[in-house]
């Protein structure tokens, strides 16, 4: 895989060295248990997989050559690189300037910019209109295109079997930057329709078998189809992508549910002709890391602590996932963490910051679940993870932690090469 030059902000050396270890007895990547962090008084049982991942790292590589590049241009991004506060921050520390606020809300208008302005196209990527008006201002290749190549590649996906016939269902929180993308794309080519859930496939897979009137279906969907959109129509041969960022199992849940209505309405011999296979366009790093997060609730952990930007998608889910086993707190920064006893963390169903109290649990030696999304730095999960370990009397020291890690993966290497 491609080495990135990230900027140190953003690396942390002890969880840089954890991760090459578990790389070195685990090269395959398929060992999804956690690294435990044994610092005497409290256990860290660390993801097995989390932090950047290849989308993000090429987003922050290009942005950052962008700044170095240009010191003496106006330099714009469409809208938040990743969704982490700490590295949009920096960024328009640097000078960078957000044409949209991350509410959607235009911030800068276009007949603000010029020519000689350079634009970043963020991770998400971005709709064909806004393309066509970046265009129209500077009608050159863009140099600082960072859509995330698995992005592109659900894209590419829905454009091939748009061209088969095939209407695209879209898996994803229609709000979103990438959802947006990938509707305005598919839509160019296909007729288009956006579902947040299983429970919204139910509603598509209830029209199709009659049990469902077109006007409860329009009205449903109203706002999240493509124009022109004709159900009775346009569901006889469908095929589901995703936001790349949604729960995977959820994504397959949905194409299993319609695989099975398409069966039912045309029979299973027909199933090609009627339902597209689009399991290719899972993302790697979506996949992995929520497997990781799987295998820690394996582990009698006593809280979990995952650290991101709160309107970050992949976070959130893995916080839903860990909400279901032990007590969990979505932090964006250590400074969240204000005492040994209190913790103020989001509430993603409040959609706000609470404070908890009485957090950890001194009754007997706690092991709490540390991970973070795609679009944390290691050097936050650093700090947090310091914060912790702060907490407590007694702790062992990183180097002594290492030292026993290597020992351990070194004698337990997988046979996976």
């Amino acid at each position: 895989m491609k080495n990135f030059n990230i900027p140190l902000i953003y690396r942390s050396e002890f969880i840089t060295q954890v991760k090459s270890l578990r790389d070195a007895a685990d090269p395959k990547r398929k060992d999804y248990t956690p690294t435990r962090l044994d610092f005497g008084s409290v256990e860290i049982l660390l993801a097995r997989h989390f932090g950047f991942c290849y989308g993000v790292k090429n987003a922050i590589e290009l942005s950052y050559n962008a700044i170095e590049e240009n010191p003496d241009k106006r330099i714009f991004l469409l809208s938040e690189m990743i969704h982490n506060p700490e590295v949009n921050a920096d960024l328009k520390s640097r000078g960078v300037k957000f044409i949209f606020e991350p509410d959607g809300r235009q911030a800068i208008a276009w007949n603000q910019l010029n020519k000689d302005d350079i634009f970043i196209i963020p991770a998400f990527g971005t709709t064909r209109e806004i393309e066509n008006i970046i265009n129209r201002i500077k009608p050159v290749t863009l140099k600082y295109n960072t859509t995330c190549p698995f992005v592109e590649k659900v894209w590419n996906r829905a454009y091939e079997i748009g061209m088969k016939g095939f209407t695209i269902i879209v898996h994803g929180k229609y709000y979103h930057e990438e959802t947006k993308a990938t509707y305005s794309h598919s839509s160019m080519n296909s007729p288009t329709i956006i579902i947040l859930n299983l429970s919204e496939a139910k509603i598509i897979g209830g029209y199709i078998l009659g049990e469902i009137s077109k006007e409860y279906f329009l009205k449903y969907f109203e706002g999240k189809y493509s124009e022109g959109f004709e159900p009775e129509k346009h569901l006889e041969k469908i095929g589901v992508v995703n936001q790349t960022t949604m729960l995977a199992s959820e994504t397959q849940a949905i194409s299993d549910y319609l695989s099975g209505v398409i069966k039912i309405k045309y029979g299973e011999k027909n199933l090609s002709e009627h339902f597209a296979d689009t399991r290719d366009t899972l993302c790697y790093a979506t996949h992995d890391n929520q497997n990781a997060t799987y295998s820690l609730l394996n582990e009698n952990a006593d809280l979990a602590i995952v650290v991101g930007g709160y309107n970050s998608s992949n976070t959130t889910h893995i916080v839903e996932l860990c909400s279901e086993k032990v007590p969990t707190y979505f932090i964006s920064s250590a400074e969240k963490i204000l005492s040994d006893n209190k913790i103020m963390h989001f509430d993603i169903n409040k959609k706000e910051e609470i404070i908890t109290e009485n957090f950890l649990n001194r009754s007997k030696k706690p092991e709490i679940i540390l991970t973070s999304g795609a679009s944390c730095p290691d050097a936050i999960v650093e700090i947090v993870m310091n914060k912790i370990v702060s907490l407590f009397d007694y702790s062992r020291s990183q180097e002594e932690i290492l030292s026993d890690l290597k020992i351990y993966y070194q004698n337990s290497k997988t046979d996976n090469y």
